[in-house]
């Protein structure tokens, strides 16, 4: 693995995928707050010196920014970026305070820091929606075609055209679904829902846990039972099947994310899986490269990550915002200055300390800077 893709090879589809994801979470911000009064100040596409911009009837300064990795909106009555108030508030005027943000109430505060991911979530919706209308849908049923001898599914007791509906509980629709689940739970008992010649029955299977081999050449342990597919379809939906559909795939890819998440934390993953900027805009080259459609499921998947991360409950996130407003709420009156603002420090580390950890699982990825850094320290 090396830097050969360039800028024409995996540069540009990363920053035309995360411009447009970065716009749609700040536009979710910007609607409700101008929605509920707020003076917005500033929409700025990308962090740092101004590239080019302009100012709107309403006084929002619209901008690109020199380094293109997220953006944010300031509205009024913020200290800065990060919604921390101003000291400048006290002095306001009754008009000032009108349209100033702090000054909102609790609810209408909450939707407006929320509006972001949320926007994200429904972003991934509607693309999901429009590309299983007019593309379709992998739709394969999860019904059984061959058993893989020797597997924990011959040793579960499976026959070919057994139909899977549910594991652990959790619905299954199509053998896509089925995959997803079983491939995060390697060596997990899982009981599956089936139904063999209209009778419903349960089986308990244990994945083995496997070795395979990305598009990138990585390697990872999944799970896999040992099943094989009857065969593999593209459905095209109406639109209200589709919109139903794209909801359905956005909840399943949360639930998957958080399980994967939680595999982490608990040790049974290595957190070496964890990627950043540099694997993001790897991944948009490659799915650039297959075209159009997998471009548009990938912009999805980073569009529902980007509205999980940020409600992460940590401080300079969206849900650090909506932490303090949930102890604002059970308190009633908001944290101290200075507590908000040490909450924002500690958030600002942990923001930074993740994002040099990933980019160093990043960089490790790169066979050719890993032999050269072992070089210099060998």
């Amino acid at each position: 693995m090396d830097f050969s893709g360039g800028l024409y090879g995996f540069g540009i589809p990363f920053l035309v995928i995360l411009t447009a994801l970065v716009f749609v979470h700040e536009l979710g911000h910007y609607l409700v707050a101008r929605w509920n009064g707020v003076r917005v100040e500033v929409f700025s596409i990308g962090f740092g010196p101004e590239i080019f911009g302009w100012t709107d009837k309403a006084g929002t300064r619209w901008k690109f920014s020199l380094i293109p990795l997220g953006g944010y909106v300031k509205m009024f009555g913020d200290a800065n970026a990060a919604s921390m108030p101003s000291e400048e508030n006290s002095s306001l005027s009754e008009a000032e305070r009108a349209v100033a943000f702090p000054y909102k109430r609790l609810s209408q505060r909450t939707w407006i820091v929320a509006a972001g991911p949320l926007a994200n979530f429904l972003f991934a919706i509607v693309i999901l929606a429009g590309l299983f209308s007019i593309v379709g849908q992998p739709f394969t049923p999860a019904v059984v075609g061959q058993v893989v001898p020797g597997s924990a599914a011959e040793a579960a007791g499976f026959e070919p055209g057994d139909k899977i509906t549910a594991v652990n509980g959790q619905g299954v629709a199509r053998f896509e679904e089925l995959q997803r689940i079983v491939g995060l739970r390697p060596e997990e008992p899982l009981e599956i829902t089936m139904l063999r010649d209209g009778q419903e029955m349960q089986l308990i299977a244990t994945p083995e846990r496997v070795e395979t081999e990305n598009s990138l050449g990585e390697k990872h342990e999944i799970g896999r039972i040992g099943i094989q597919r009857s065969g593999s379809e593209f459905t095209r939906h109406d639109p209200l099947t589709a919109v139903w559909q794209a909801t359905r795939e956005t909840i399943s890819i949360i639930n998957q994310t958080f399980t994967a998440l939680g595999q982490i934390i608990r040790g049974d993953r290595g957190a070496d899986e964890l990627g950043g900027p540099i694997r993001i805009a790897q991944l948009s080259g490659q799915v650039a490269e297959h075209g159009i459609p997998q471009a548009i499921f990938f912009a999805a998947v980073l569009s529902i990550n980007l509205g999980l991360i940020n409600l992460f409950p940590v401080p300079m996130l969206d849900g650090g915002h909506l932490l303090f407003y949930a102890i604002e709420a059970l308190r009633g009156r908001p944290l101290g200055e200075r507590a908000q603002e040490y909450g924002f420090r500690i958030g600002l580390a942990l923001v930074l300390t993740l994002m040099v950890f990933v980019t160093w699982n990043d960089l490790l990825r790169f066979e050719t800077l890993v032999n050269f850094v072992k070089g210099l320290v060998t």
